[in-house]
């Protein structure tokens, strides 16, 4: 990706519903997934969210981490479908939906990172990022829900 590009993360109705329910069913510990669909032009649309169970063993409530096996399946269902990976989404109980030192250590270039905010069970806010080129930080992501494909 150029420097300076635009970056924008679509979501589909339904894909952003997935998300919300499992994160906040896995609270007070941060859920996680992964989103997968179609780029083009810097414009990803998520045609869909598959969560994953949260494979950290010490810390839930202030880390997330997905198992590689489960990486490759959801990966080998994108790819049946003429899709890719196209980022992770995860929550943050109780806190703020921006990145933390431990999501920058563990985030890769490339994918976008969706966290949402859930504040006593609810989903309060979603923002979405993509590590910087230097890899010191995250840069905002613009963040649009869709309709579901074919609706009006």
């Amino acid at each position: 990706m150029e420097e300076g590009a635009d970056l924008s993360l679509r979501l589909r109705a339904q894909a952003i519903e997935v998300v919300r329910d499992h994160l906040c069913r896995t609270y007070p510990e941060e859920g996680c997934g992964v989103l997968i669909g179609t780029e083009s032009d810097g414009v990803r649309v998520v045609e869909r969210a598959e969560p994953v169970a949260n494979a950290d063993s010490d810390s839930r409530q202030r880390r997330y981490r997905i198992a590689p096996e489960q990486l490759l399946e959801v990966e080998r269902g994108a790819r049946a479908r003429d899709w890719d990976v196209l980022g992770f989404f995860h929550s943050h109980p109780d806190h703020p939906a921006v990145p933390s030192s431990s999501d920058l250590e563990s985030a890769w270039p490339y994918y976008s990172y969706l966290i949402v905010s859930v504040v006593d069970g609810s989903a309060v806010e979603s923002r979405a990022w993509r590590l910087g080129s230097a890899r010191a930080a995250f840069e905002p992501e613009a963040l649009e829900l869709l309709p579901e494909a074919g609706a009006p």
